[in-house]
């Protein structure tokens, strides 16, 4: 049993000590965090406020989600939906080889290295518990910490396209939780009438 918790603290800190090397910072309370290695944390914390009992597969891919993800810029694809669509292809399958690679390293063995594949890749998104858990957490993360900033920078029409699109994503639980985020109450009237 030692072994298993040790093998996983080693996975969780070789995601981190990549994720630390991301060059974009970002301050949170005062303090300046590399980017992912922030997002990475916040991932973690909020799928286990979400799914306290989460599998050790679950929490891996929570944890190792936008691994190293600055490696493939948004820049390095065409502008517009289909690039969007690329660049986000391109990421999912990044992130779920620089993962297998790291978990072979520590010694998991294939079914959960295939468990977790499977759910950074968002394979059976409504169908698959736990990739709907993960897709959840990734819509609550970005709603608790990234869309106030977003919502600042594009016009209201786009913002409430997004909110109704990231609402459409997630579970009844997922969107009963999102409920209970302090929102200012400007994003509070912007997801009102996203929701009406």
């Amino acid at each position: 049993m030692i072994q298993k918790k040790e093998r996983f603290q080693q996975a969780i800190a070789a995601f981190d000590k990549l994720n630390s090397q991301d060059p974009n910072q970002e301050e949170f309370e005062g303090k300046l965090y590399p980017k992912e290695f922030l997002y990475a944390k916040r991932m973690s914390d909020r799928l286990l406020a979400f799914v306290p009992n989460a599998s050790e597969a679950l929490q891996l891919a929570a944890r190792c989600q936008h691994i190293c993800r600055w490696e493939i810029p948004r820049s390095t694809f065409p502008l517009g939906r289909k690039g969007y669509n690329q660049w986000r292809s391109k990421l999912k399958t990044f992130h779920s080889e620089k993962a297998v690679e790291i978990l072979e390293e520590v010694g998991y063995e294939q079914l959960i290295i295939e468990r977790v594949r499977f759910l950074v890749l968002k394979k059976q998104l409504k169908k698959d518990v736990e990739t709907q858990a993960l897709e959840d957490v990734i819509c609550l993360v970005f709603l608790a910490y990234y869309f106030e900033k977003f919502a600042a920078k594009h016009p209201e029409e786009k913002v409430i396209d997004i909110l109704r699109k990231t609402w459409r994503k997630m579970s009844p639980e997922g969107q009963q939780a999102a409920l209970k985020i302090p929102f200012s109450e400007t994003s509070k009237k912007l997801i009102e009438a996203a929701l009406a």
